[in-house]
């Protein structure tokens, strides 16, 4: 069995539960609030802001030129693809740059993005491809799974299409490869490890769908 199969038998459970949560089921269905796909893409943002800086960490790490420009080319498809598409949902929803430049993210996006910034600064290639894999992954299966659906929601149609493409397989798939090579080249101890990222992320995809579907934000005192 390749790494990766192990890896995506360990976090069936919670990608299971993503498959099915309430914030997913209502973008399938168009029941989503659009409140709450706000919130959302706005932690998203931060998000992907942030992964981008985990990539071209990932590109200064590899010790090979291809994967060096590979890492590369999938942080300018952050910045060109998702947050171009980002863009055109934040006009749509009304979302204004001064919003943006004010917007502090909510608990689960700080923590999944130090996470990943964690395993990229502490560890290798191997590490911070463990750690991002799983938000291409699951997306990909998710998209994959909602493909044909047409809420009545246009932001919800857009959003199912963006990640359940051709384009979006291959750029996976690659990930894949690229983390299985890694697996057959380090140590044991080293497989756990990316393992451990792996799984940590799943668990905090999940957590990003309940942080939005909560509206999520820091707790106030006093």
């Amino acid at each position: 069995m390749k790494f990766s199969e192990e890896l995506r038998q360990a976090v069936d459970a919670s990608w299971n539960a993503s498959f099915e949560h309430p914030f997913i089921r209502g973008i399938a269905d168009g029941t989503l609030p659009l409140a709450k796909f706000r919130h959302y893409l706005l932690n998203d943002s931060y998000y992907l802001s942030q992964f981008a800086r985990v990539q071209a960490l990932g590109a200064a790490k590899a010790t090979h030129l291809f994967d060096t420009n590979r890492m590369v080319v999938h942080a300018q498809g952050t910045y060109s693809a998702e947050l171009a598409l980002h863009e055109q949902f934040a006009k749509q929803l009304g979302i204004t740059d001064e919003e943006r430049a004010a917007f502090q993210p909510a608990p689960t996006a700080y923590a999944y993005t130090c996470h990943m910034l964690s395993a990229a600064y502490n560890g290798h290639l191997g590490d911070i491809v463990a750690a991002i894999l799983p938000c291409y992954w699951l997306y990909f299966e998710i998209g994959e799974r909602l493909q044909g659906l047409t809420p009545e929601e246009p932001i919800y149609r857009e959003w199912i299409n963006a990640y359940g493409g051709e384009w979006f397989r291959e750029l996976v798939q690659e990930q894949i490869d690229r983390l299985d090579t890694i697996a057959e080249q380090v140590t044991s101890s080293d497989r756990e490890r990316m393992q451990r990222h792996f799984v940590i992320s799943s668990h905090y995809e999940h957590e990003f769908w309940e942080m939005a579907d909560t509206l999520e934000s820091w707790p106030t005192y006093g």
